[in-house]
C-alpha cells in the first residue's frame, strides 16, 4: 500500500444502510414517484430507473437514499452491486452506502465495491445455512483502502478510461457471439424453407410411426434401465447418452419401449409451451435405453428419409414453430401423435438429404468454433477487468499499464 493511503472499515468511513419494502398489499404506497431496487436490478453499472416505483406515501416508509449512494446485493446472490443515478428506495437484500465527499468520491466506492478484495471479503463474511447472507453489522466489518482523494481521482480518471474500452470490446464480443448463434439457424431454416427441384412433400406419418414414452415412479421395481427425459433435450442434437440417469421401471423393459440408433425423440408434454416439439436423435449405445411419457419415439420406417436430415428438418424454426403451436392444454401443454402425423416434411431425394445434413454439420461446426472463440473473448475481458481492479486497489495503477491492458482487451 501506497503512502498517504489508509484501510478503514465500510462503518468506520461511511453511513450504511439496510433496505425495506412497504407492505404490498397497501396499493397507495406504489406509483412512479421512486424507483425501488432489488437485486435482479443490480447490473453492475448506473442505476436509473426499477421494475417497480414507490408513490409519495410509500416512499415516506422506505430508505429513500440520494443519488451516488452505492448498492450492494447482501442475500442470495451476494455482491451484485449498483451506484444510484437517481435518488432510489431498495429491498431488505440490498445494504447500501452512502456518499461522504469528505472521504471518499461515490466512483471510487462504486469501483471498490466491484473489484475482487471486496467481492472475496463479503463472500468470507457470509452466513446463513441454505441462503448466503450478509447482514449490516458484517457489512459494517468489510474494509476499504483510502488514498488521498486527489489519488481517488486519478484513479477513478484511469477506470473509467480503460473500463470504456472494455465496454466497447465487451458490446462487439456480445455481438458476435449472437451472431455466431444466429449463423447456424439462420441457414437451417434457410434450407428448409426452400423447394428445390425433385422434392416432395409428405406427412410425418406417412414416413415414421410414433411412440409415446414409458411411465415409471420411484415405487417401482422392476429392471433397471437408462431413461431419456426433457432435461435431456437442452439444444443438443444428440442424446447425451453418458449423462443419463438410471431409473427402475415395472417389469422388464419390452422391445416397444426399447429405444434404437437413429429413433428421434421429441417433447411431448411440458409446463414451458417452448419445449414442446424439441427433438434429438439417438445415436449408438450400449445396454438398455428407453424414453419418459414426457416424450415421443419417432422411427422412421421409409427409405425416403434420413434420420439426420429430418432431425435437422424438426429442429429448424418454422417447423419448431408449428410443432410449439400444436401443443394443446391450459397449465400443460401437450403434443399428440395426430399433430406429429400431420406434420408436412418436405423431402428431397436421399443423396441430396445426405449432402444438405453435410452442408448443415459443416456451418454448425463453424458456428460452434465461432461461438468458443468470442465466449473465450469476453472471459478474457471479464479478467481484464478484475485484473485492472485488483491493480488500482492495492496501489498499483498506473495509466500507461492499465491503457496498454484495456487496449489489449479491445483487439478484434
Amino acid at each position: 500500500m501506497r503512502n498517504g493511503w489508509r484501510t478503514c472499515t465500510l462503518g468506520e468511513a461511511f453511513h450504511t444502510v439496510t433496505g425495506n419494502t412497504p407492505p404490498k398489499k397497501q396499493a397507495e404506497f406504489y406509483g412512479d414517484c421512486i424507483p425501488f431496487v432489488k437485486p435482479p436490478e443490480l447490473t453492475d453499472g448506473w442505476i436509473t430507473g426499477a421494475d417497480d416505483n414507490l408513490s409519495e406515501a410509500g416512499a415516506a416508509v422506505a430508505r429513500v437514499l440520494p443519488r451516488h449512494s452505492v448498492l450492494v446485493s447482501c442475500i442470495g446472490n451476494l455482491g451484485k452491486t449498483g451506484i444510484a443515478d437517481v435518488p432510489v428506495a431498495f429491498n431488505q437484500q440490498i445494504n447500501a452506502i452512502l456518499p461522504d465527499d469528505s472521504k471518499a468520491t461515490p466512483m471510487f466506492v462504486f469501483y471498490w465495491a466491484l473489484s475482487p478484495g471486496f467481492q472475496q471479503e463479503l463472500q468470507s463474511r457470509a452466513g446463513g445455512t441454505t441462503v448466503p447472507i450478509v447482514n449490516k453489522s458484517k457489512f459494517n466489518q468489510l474494509t476499504i483502502p483510502l488514498p488521498p482523494l486527489a489519488e481517488q481521482q486519478r484513479i477513478v480518471a484511469i477506470l473509467d478510461e480503460a473500463f470504456a474500452g472494455i465496454a466497447t470490446a465487451t458490446a462487439h464480443a456480445e455481438k458476435n457471439l449472437a451472431n455466431a448463434r444466429e449463423l447456424f439457424e439462420s441457414h437451417l431454416n434457410a434450407v428448409f424453407t426452400q423447394k428445390g427441384d425433385g422434392w416432395v412433400e409428405k406427412t410425418l406419418g406417412e414416413i415414421a410411426d410414433f411412440k409415446n414414452g414409458l411411465n415409471f415412479t420411484k415405487r417401482s421395481k422392476g429392471e433397471k434401465i437408462r431413461i431419456v427425459g426433457v432435461k435431456d433435450f437442452q439444444s443438443s442434437y444428440w442424446i447425451p447418452m453418458d449423462d443419463l440417469e438410471t431409473v427402475q421401471i415395472e417389469g422388464v423393459l419390452s422391445e416397444a419401449y426399447t429405444l434404437k440408433k437413429h429413433d428421434i425423440l421429441t417433447v411431448r408434454s411440458n409446463g414451458n409451451k417452448q419445449l414442446i416439439g424439441r427433438c434429438i436423435l439417438a445415436g449408438e449405445h450400449p445396454g438398455k435405453v428407453s424414453h419418459s411419457g414426457f416424450t415421443i419415439r419417432i422411427r422412421t420406417h421409409s427409405s425416403d428419409a434420413e434420420p439426420k436430415y429430418l432431425t435437422h428438418y424438426l429442429k429448424s424454426g418454422g417447423v419448431r414453430e408449428m410443432l410449439v403451436k400444436s401443443g394443446g392444454g391450459t397449465n400443460i401443454s401437450s403434443l399428440n401423435q395426430k399433430a406429429l402425423c400431420s406434420l408436412p416434411v418436405r423431402l428431397p431425394e436421399r443423396r441430396e438429404q445426405s449432402r444438405i445434413v453435410t452442408r448443415i454439420e459443416a456451418i454448425k461446426a463453424e458456428s460452434v468454433r465461432l461461438h468458443s472463440l468470442y465466449r473465450q473473448k469476453l472471459d478474457a475481458l471479464a479478467e481484464i477487468k478484475q485484473s485492472i481492479l485488483a491493480k488500482a486497489f492495492a496501489g498499483e495503477l498506473t495509466a500507461k499499464a492499465d491503457k496498454v491492458l484495456a487496449e489489449a482487451g479491445s483487439e478484434k
